[in-house]
């Protein structure tokens, strides 16, 4: 009789990151060690609930051969799901309406049926929830965390914060230079929905004139005031970052309520006040706000840039090349270990394991009192407050 290899699964969830591919690798390696055997689930866990989308098989057998090409490679050669949820799949029933299924039942049989004993799943905040379910079902699962915008909750870095820092800053270097030799204000874009990590330490990377986040509701008559000082003082161009999730503290742009009643119940029930092209696609929608109000304000000329999935793309940083690494190999220790429904997680210098019941449905924010925060004041860069 010979002992059969472990076999684990490797899987990515919520969307792309740079450098996704280092994650196998160290997955990979560090299994390799242990004499077990990996294998890849095709776009988040659609391998396994469609295998029939998939001609070559909804799963890849990973090799430790494949690691060294994998750990700086770009892109990412199981694919991600950024809206796949077993317990909510779509189908069209037999009258052809679209519902709802619960398929988390039937993916748990097809994990067993494939003999995979535990799954690493790369994934971002809402995709940590899912996890969750699936280990309180029975799936051995264990985490590695996921954000270009670096608000996991409990760990300091994510992975892929620090390649999409990197572009950002560097694309936010060349509209600065384009607003300096154009004499405009450049409003800059960036991702950000619930935290403003990013848009903040890029900020102060290229050294801009404000940065508006989503922790801090901003002035804009401030933030004007402010512009409008440096031109006084001989700068002829500015550069404004703005996090996309980013509030006013007085909308100036909101249209004005109607005051006829015959008007309101002409409305649709789901009418919002806010219709226009950002409704669906809110990308570009404070970049535009924010450089129209500062055009008005200071009589100068601004032009609104949005950076937003463009700074997903490239090839990783070392900083997360090596991150990827550490986390693969850390979940694999962690499946090792006999730990299950757990995420791991930087705090620099340790690698640790936190219950994914501890970070589900929290975001890392920046707080008032952040070093950042006090170290963009010190430079002089507004945050609209």
């Amino acid at each position: 009789m010979t002992n059969q290899k472990k076999r684990i699964a490797v899987n990515f969830g919520g969307g792309y990151a740079p450098g996704l591919n280092a994650v196998i690798a160290g997955a990979l390696r560090a299994a390799d060690e242990l004499g077990w055997e990996v294998v890849g689930i095709r776009d988040g866990f659609d391998g396994l609930l469609f295998p029939e989308r998939y001609p070559e098989g909804g799963l890849l057998k990973l090799v430790p051969s494949m690691a060294n090409n994998l750990a700086g490679a770009g892109g990412c050669i199981l694919g991600t799901a950024g809206r796949s949820d077993p317990f909510h799949v779509r189908t069209v029933n037999a009258e052809n309406c679209v519902e709802e299924l619960d398929r988390s039942d039937a993916l748990l049989a097809k994990i067993r049926e494939e003999k995979i004993e535990a799954v690493i799943s790369v994934v971002g905040p809402r995709a940590l929830a899912i996890l969750w379910k699936l280990s309180r079902k029975g799936l051995k699962t264990v985490c590695v965390p996921k954000s270009v915008e670096n608000d996991m909750a409990a760990t300091m870095l994510s992975f892929g914060f620090n390649s999409t820092l990197s572009f950002t800053a560097e694309m936010l270097e060349r509209a600065r230079q384009a607003a300096q030799s154009a004499r405009r204000i450049g409003v800059v874009e960036v991702l950000g929905e619930n935290a403003g990590w990013l848009a903040l330490q890029a900020g102060i990377a290229v050294c801009a004139d404000a940065v508006l986040i989503p922790e801090i509701a901003y002035d804009l008559p401030k933030v004007a005031a402010r512009l409008l000082e440096k031109t006084q003082a001989g700068q002829t161009f500015g550069l404004v970052v703005v996090a996309e999730g980013a509030k006013p503290a007085i909308d100036l742009n909101a249209p004005p309520k109607p005051s006829d009643a015959a008007m309101k119940a002409a409305l649709s029930p789901g009418a919002t006040g806010n219709e226009g092209v950002n409704i669906i696609e809110r990308a570009g929608r404070v970049a535009t706000q924010v450089a129209l109000g500062i055009q008005r304000l200071t009589g100068q000329e601004t032009y609104p840039l949005v950076l937003g999935q463009l700074a997903k793309g490239g090839t990783p940083t070392v900083v997360d090349r090596q991150l990827g690494l550490v986390y693969g190999a850390g979940a694999v220790r962690a499946i090792q270990g006999g730990q299950s429904g757990v995420m791991v997680v930087f705090q620099p210098p340790d690698l640790d394991f936190v219950p994914l019941a501890e970070v589900i449905n929290n975001v890392r924010i920046i707080s008032a009192d952040n070093g950042f925060v006090e170290v963009a004041r010190a430079l002089g860069i507004a945050l609209g407050d």
